[in-house]
């Protein structure tokens, strides 16, 4: 395993933990931070951030976020990306050029295709990437909006289960819960097909995965990936929700089990937020993934939530009153 020694303080390491050392030596962050300019100085210069940044309107259109919400989201995984654009000497490279990705670029590429959908092929040509570089860079940008921005803005609240009000829905109910699919082609093998058949999908196969709200219309909780056949109490049983949706310290009586009275309008809650989840064309369209590899899937579909969120807090959905 390859080894660095910082020549000023003369202190050594593995190289897997020279972020660590780096990010806390002294002698180390002046470099850091010049690093940093660097490459934030190329977003002043790149597309497409250059181009989309210049209005609200442009941004929202290309990446489903305005300026403010795209600098939000790249001030919670910042650090994250200039480590691995450092670490990598960052270079997305096609056989006639050479192009630098800041990581705001990065970023936004990404954003775009979350929103639109559109294939690497075409993402490469307008970004003057190659293909594999452009397939990379998306992975890569997943895996650290996944790991920054889902926990940030995807979480059940910890009281949840011990939470009452006197009044509303909310007595007997405490989470929202509604499952929503992400259409498929239609798999070769006949096991995939009866596994996978959904007939409420436009493609008739699908994935399926379970979202919950609180009664803010803030998602809180988003489920492992399943094939379109599975039962929706089957995905609730083995999400472990209906822990939190248990009075603190007793079993449901019969009265939070049979209330019924305003669960239309619940569920309109979660059904308006469906379909601004399916405003981005990842899951509104025909989802063009390995449909076994769960991990990808869902890892794509929590990102999403989390993004969704952020456009909730600032496009509320507008309250049920009676």
């Amino acid at each position: 395993m390859l080894t660095w020694t910082c020549t000023d303080s003369g202190k050594s390491g593995w190289y897997s933990n020279y972020y660590r050392h780096r990010n806390n030596c002294s002698y180390c962050i002046p470099e850091l931070e010049e690093e940093k300019q660097q490459l934030q100085a190329l977003d002043d210069k790149l597309c497409p951030w250059s181009e989309w940044r210049r209005t609200n309107a442009s941004c929202v259109q290309h990446t489903g976020h305005d300026i403010e919400q795209v600098q939000e989201l790249y001030a919670i995984c910042e650090q994250p990306f200039i480590n691995y654009c450092s670490h990598k000497n960052y270079r997305l490279t096609n056989s006639a050029t050479t192009s630098y990705f800041s990581p705001m670029n990065m970023l936004v590429v990404t954003l775009w295709h979350l929103k639109h959908y559109h294939s690497e092929c075409y993402i490469a040509s307008e970004s003057n990437l190659s293909q594999p570089a452009v397939n990379y860079l998306l992975s890569t940008v997943a895996d650290i909006l996944h790991s920054c921005v889902y926990p940030e803005l995807v979480s059940i609240p910890a009281n949840v289960s011990i939470s009452r009000t006197p009044h509303g829905l909310q007595q007997y109910h405490k989470l929202i819960v509604d499952s929503t699919f992400i259409a498929i082609p239609e798999p070769y093998d006949s096991e995939q097909r009866k596994a996978y058949y959904h007939a409420k999908r436009s493609t008739n196969y699908a994935l399926k995965v379970q979202i919950a709200c609180d009664f803010h219309h803030r998602i809180v909780h988003v489920s492992e990936c399943f094939r379109g056949s599975a039962h929706d109490i089957t995905i609730l049983r083995e999400s472990e929700l209906l822990e939190h949706k248990k009075p603190h310290g007793r079993e449901l009586t019969d009265e939070d089990k049979n209330c019924n009275h305003g669960i239309n309008s619940a569920r309109a809650a979660i059904e308006n937020i469906n379909q601004r989840l399916k405003a981005y064309a990842i899951l509104g369209g025909v989802y063009r993934g390995t449909i076994d590899d769960f991990h990808k899937a869902i890892k794509i579909v929590q990102v999403v939530r989390a993004l969704c969120n952020l456009n909730l807090i600032k496009h509320p959905i507008r309250r049920y009153t009676k």
